[in-house]
Formats: structure tokens, sequence, C-alpha cells
């Protein structure tokens, strides 16, 4: 049992998951490509003093703002997905995966000769062993950078609700990520962000800012993020949003939303068996709960909820309402 719900039943938290079916979500950042070398080790490589992993499995899923993308769509809701691809095999695997799942691919714009981004993970025995990144995290080219702000600018006027995704790869920089919201100012739609170091406070006038502790730190120049609300404040109040929401890993979450006082949502996992993906698991719900009418409470008690439920399995598998509806009935 949780200490705390703003839902006074299971129905009411259905209802409004409900009313999401339909909603329409507009996902902007960087796109990749999860892959997944899955394996056993029974030996030590005679060239090198490593581990030799002999590959039984390789699976792969949509990840960042793609995965933000899946997870929109698991949830009922319809989405286009706004970013930068290559012209490689990465990018048509991508694409078929996210076009299986309903999300819509044609805002996807192709740089050639620049990688699409891929995370590979070699895996043992349920633990990752290694990580190999193929990307080009560099500025996109000024014709592609140019499509991708028409093509999102396009998009939000379709949008009842809008993700920014920054993962430092190239694609949002201030200038788009200001104008992306402002305009949903103006259209009174909520605007939910998940910056990174490089553009950290270049997202003003968000409905939800939602760095992690590691990111908050950085940005802040200190060894530990702050949690306190005499901290907390003035950096809401120079960004100009409504809320604060801070993910912190095993310990769950800190929701920050003046005048009220700071909320910890304690974690939900029954157990921890892969964190990939939880952060862009807490994104989606954030933005769908929002755009059917929740409160900044009831979408980030649902997104606790189903960060819970995704690191409780192995890789970036998104999150239904019927799965989410399960774990409420489970801690309520």
């Amino acid at each position: 049992m949780l200490p705390y719900s703003p839902f006074d039943t299971a129905d009411q938290a259905e209802r409004l998951l409900e009313a999401a079916r339909g909603g329409r979500v507009v996902v902007v950042g960087d796109a990749m490509l999860d892959t997944y070398l899955s394996g056993t080790v029974d030996r030590i490589s005679p060239e090198a003093p490593v581990p030799v992993v002999r590959v039984v499995a390789e699976t792969a899923a949509p990840g960042g703002a793609a995965n933000v993308a899946m997870g929109v769509t698991a949830l009922g809701a319809e989405c286009r997905l706004v970013a930068a691809v290559g012209d490689d095999d990465s990018a048509a695997d991508l694409i078929g995966r996210l076009q299986a799942a309903g999300v819509g691919t044609s805002d996807l714009v192709s740089q050639p000769g620049r990688p699409t981004t891929r995370k590979t993970r070699i895996m043992a025995r349920h633990q990752q062993m290694l990580r190999v990144d193929t990307e080009d995290p560099g500025p996109l080219s000024d014709e592609v950078r140019q499509r991708v702000s028409r093509q999102a600018l396009e998009a939000l006027e379709w949008a009842d609700a809008l993700v920014i995704e920054d993962y430092d790869k190239g694609v949002i920089d201030g200038s788009l990520a200001r104008d992306l919201l402002a305009r949903a100012r103006d259209r009174g739609i909520p605007s939910v962000i998940d910056p990174k170091l490089r553009h950290f406070f270049e997202f003003p006038g968000a409905t939800v800012f939602k760095p992690n502790a590691r990111e908050l730190a950085a940005a802040l120049g200190l060894e530990k993020a702050p949690r306190d609300e005499a901290t907390l404040a003035p950096i809401l109040e120079g960004l100009d949003c409504d809320c604060l929401i801070l993910t912190l890993g095993e310990e769950g979450m800190l929701v920050f939303e003046p005048p009220a006082a700071a909320r910890l949502l304690p974690p939900v996992a029954r157990e921890v068996f892969d964190v990939t993906g939880a952060g862009d698991t807490v994104t989606a719900v954030l933005s769908v709960a929002l755009l059917a009418g929740g409160s900044i409470g009831q979408a980030a008690f649902l997104a606790n909820l189903a960060a819970g439920v995704e690191v409780s399995r192995l890789g970036a598998v998104p999150v239904t309402a019927k799965e989410l509806i399960a774990e409420f009935g489970r801690t309520n």
C-alpha cells in the first residue's frame, strides 16, 4: 500500500487513461535504436583479459525519443515523432518498428552520411557486460535542422501535448525548444521536457521540467542534486515552468509544484531488473495523463507506477494502460 494517492479509486484512474485514448502527442527529440546481444560467458579471451560472450539471441527496440513515442501509443494515444535519422539499416529497422506500433514516422528527417544513433548492449546472465554506441552527437546540417524545425512546428498544430526529449544527439537546440514551448503555451497544451546538460536551461515555459538527479546536479555544478524547496524554487522560477519532477532512480521521484510543498513519491518496483527506458516511460505517461486533463499530481503518480513496471523487466518495453491499472490495483 502506497502512503499517498491522488485518486479515490482505481476506476477514477482508469477513466483518466480512457479519456486519453485518441489524444495526440508530438514527441520531438533524439531517436535511437537499442540493440541487445544476449549470450553466455564461460571463458576468458586468450587475446586479452576480457570475457568471451557467446551470443545466442539478438533483439532491438526503439530508444530515446522513439521509446517515448512507443510509450505514448501503448497507452492508447496517437503520436507523431519528429527526429533526425541516417539513411542506414538502423534507420530502416527503427522506422519499421515504430510503424508496426502505430507511431507516425512521416516527420522523421534523414541526413545522409550521418549514422542513426544505435546503442548496443552486450548481456550475459541478464547482466550488462558492455555498451557500444554508434552515433554522431554533433549539430545537424543547416538544411536538416531547418526541416526538423518546420516538421516540429507543423506537427505541434495537430497535437494535444508536446514532449521534448533531449539526449544531446544534435536534434534539440535552444532556438527550437523556445519556439515549440512558446507555441504550446499559446495553444494552451501541456508540455513535458526531458533535458540534458548541453541545453539544460533553455526550456522556458514548460508545464513539467523533468531532469534526473544526476543531470540536475551536473547542471548546477554540485555533487548531489538539491531536494529542498529553497533551492528548487529559484530554478523553477528561472525556467518559468509550472512543475519540476526530479527522478531519483531507486528512491522514486520528487514532485515540486509551487505553492504546494515538494512531495516524494516512493518507488514501487517489486524487483529492479533493468532500468533502461524508465525515464522515457515516465515522460510518456506524464504527457498522456496531462492531455487527458489529469492534474500534475495524478500524472506523476501514474508515471511513478509505470516506472516500477518498466524496471521489473529486461529492455525498454512500453507499459500499457491495462498494465498500469493492474499495478494501481496491486499497490493501492
